[in-house]
């Protein structure tokens, strides 16, 4: 389980610079917990994404006051909190990135054994860690790979996943040269109190709304036109909840959205 943040913008900007000085001190604060790794992934004048990622907590490791200073058009930022039983290590940090395309997820998929089986063999030899995330992305690349365009891949996969997963949290971030893709789904979702017992002395002290809303999905839209998400958590005024249970495409040339409610099926853009 893991914190999330992106931003879109019409001009070069950095995530230290769309988070505001109360968003990264909530951000740090998160990384306390979230301290088994942080990736940073972003996209820089029509070019394909690059990425920095670290085993390393965001708070410790001076790479990351680098890669959140680094200009792009858009970007996300990862925290990741490691599923219990699961390695700290690169091969499992987020994002991943794959053919052009990154991706980071928020959430606990299980039984492992059951994901795996719904991936090609080519898809589970490719693998190159051991998180439900990374097969996750690659459930979606598979759809891609078959032509369909990311969003209605990524859509098909997440209906597919919440019918053999119906508590998992599916909310994920991906980003390509063309759009961010935003999936809020974890409806049906709640932290454990496992989850709550590995918090430890630090749950007393984290941000407002991170325990009783854990993985709600929010925006926010500034002056300038550029568009943000970011988990519960991060601080900051403006935040509108995203639409439960949906996919949202964000075109990276105008900040234009399309979403896709998962159930019932309904589109809508603005």
């Amino acid at each position: 389980m893991c914190r999330l943040f992106a931003f879109v913008s019409p001009s070069r900007s950095t995530a230290r610079r769309e988070l505001h000085p109360d968003g990264l001190d909530s951000l740090l604060s998160l990384a306390r917990l979230h301290g088994d790794g942080w990736g940073w992934a972003g996209v820089d004048d029509d070019s394909a994404p690059t990425m920095r990622r670290s085993p390393h907590s965001a708070v410790t490791d001076a790479g990351f006051a680098s890669a959140i200073d680094t200009p792009a058009h858009a970007a996300l930022v990862h925290l990741r909190w490691a599923t219990a039983g699961l390695p700290v290590n690169l091969d499992n940090a987020h994002p991943f990135l794959v053919d052009g395309l990154t991706f980071g997820h928020n959430g606990t998929i299980t039984p492992l054994d059951d994901l795996r089986s719904l991936l090609s063999p080519a898809s589970v030899a490719a693998l190159k860690g051991t998180t439900d995330s990374e097969m996750y992305f690659a459930l979606i690349r598979e759809q891609v790979t078959q032509g369909l365009p990311l969003l209605d891949a990524t859509v098909q996969v997440v209906r597919r996943l919440r019918e053999h997963f119906p508590y998992a949290s599916l909310n994920a971030l991906l980003l390509s040269g063309e759009q961010l893709i935003v999936v809020h789904a974890s409806a049906t979702s709640a932290l454990t109190a496992h989850d709550i017992s590995r918090m430890g002395p630090l749950a007393d002290d984290l941000p407002s709304g991170h325990n009783e809303d854990y993985f709600a999905l929010r925006w926010r839209q500034s002056p300038d036109g550029t568009v943000a998400i970011s988990s519960t958590g991060v601080a900051g005024d403006g935040w509108q909840a995203l639409p439960a249970e949906s996919v949202t495409a964000i075109r990276l040339a105008d900040r234009s959205r399309e979403i896709v409610e998962l159930t019932p099926t309904a589109l809508s853009r603005s």
